[in-house]
């Protein structure tokens, strides 16, 4: 299965770059996170997403490649869609959730509720 959302992550990219004008809201997103507990680096993941977005609203997904120190790498998969508005000229309000699925551990989730104030 995991094959297959690979597969459908670069066709999907591949339509949207070969097609720009039909391709209105949809992005690339990689993206590279690490982390450390104190001063110990706990490890990183590097994402291939493919997104799209309208109006404050996205939605994106794809291969994840989860590197944990010591441990050994695995690709898996994750997402995450969110919406953003703005509540006034220099007040906006946020908001994401996220998931992540390896083979080897339980599945992650994830939760983001913020604002944004513009001076």
């Amino acid at each position: 299965m995991l094959k297959l959302l690979i597969a459908s992550g670069v066709a999907v990219s591949a339509a949207a770059l070969a097609s720009p004008a039909q391709a209105e809201g949809f992005y690339l997103n990689p993206e590279f996170n690490a982390g450390w507990s104190g001063s110990d680096f706990t490890g990183s993941v590097l994402e291939g997403h493919v997104g799209w977005e309208k109006d404050g609203f996205y939605i994106q997904g794809g291969p994840a490649y989860a590197q944990p120190d010591g441990g050994e790498a695995e690709l898996g998969f994750s997402g995450k869609m969110g919406i953003g508005a703005d509540v006034s000229e220099s007040f906006g309000i946020y908001g994401e959730v996220s998931a992540a699925k390896f083979d080897d551990v339980d599945a992650g989730y994830g939760l983001k509720v913020g604002g944004k104030y513009k001076f």
